[in-house]
């Protein structure tokens, strides 16, 4: 019998959870959430369910919510391929300003959750023609509390697996560098 297991990431507190896939001849059955796996592995109860569709070369970030509606997430990719983006923003965690890249898809052996900490910013592009991406969040999502960072930012200096420009909405084209505005993560 296939069991889930947890593998740490290279950014302090960040995690993958690979889910077992029941896979036959009709397709395939799994079990995307166990609040007593979350309870284990002390994650925070999560309060919103989002989805998005995006098409190649979208690239969605560098984004956060702002404390007291800052978020956790848990991020997979239902149908695609994506490169997975997240970085430390907390001045105390001993991985502070670094980022960790992962590549998410719909076609592996399991079904994968990846566990993004308050503190972070996150942010992903389409590898494949189109992905459906769904991620659970810890708080509700508050227009106010909406921030984030740019995802060519000189401070992180991310690896993208970019084939030419990427796609952006006008909101991330205008996200502020790590530079000009005040981290809101500075007390963690």
């Amino acid at each position: 019998m296939k069991v889930p297991h947890v593998e740490a990431l290279p950014l302090a507190d960040a995690l993958l959870l690979h889910l077992p896939r029941y896979t036959d001849e009709r397709g395939y059955f799994v079990e995307v959430g166990r609040a007593l796996l979350y309870e284990r592995l002390g994650l925070p109860t999560f309060v919103q369910d989002n989805l998005s569709y995006s098409l190649r070369g979208v690239l969605r970030g560098l984004h956060f919510q702002r404390p007291p509606h800052a978020q956790a997430k848990l991020v997979s990719v239902i149908q695609g391929h994506i490169q997975d983006v997240l970085v430390d923003l907390r001045p105390s965690s001993p991985t502070y300003k670094r980022w960790h890249a992962i590549e998410l898809s719909s076609d592996r052996e399991y079904f994968t959750w990846l566990y993004v900490p308050i503190g972070f910013a996150h942010g992903f592009l389409v590898l494949s023609e189109a992905a459906w991406v769904l991620y659970r969040c810890s708080a509700y999502y508050v227009p106010e509390a909406d921030g984030g960072y740019r995802w060519d930012d000189p401070t992180f200096g991310i690896s993208w697996k970019l084939e030419g420009s990427p796609r952006l909405s006008p909101k991330d084209a205008n996200l502020p560098y790590f530079s000009e505005a005040e981290n809101p993560f500075r007390s963690l």
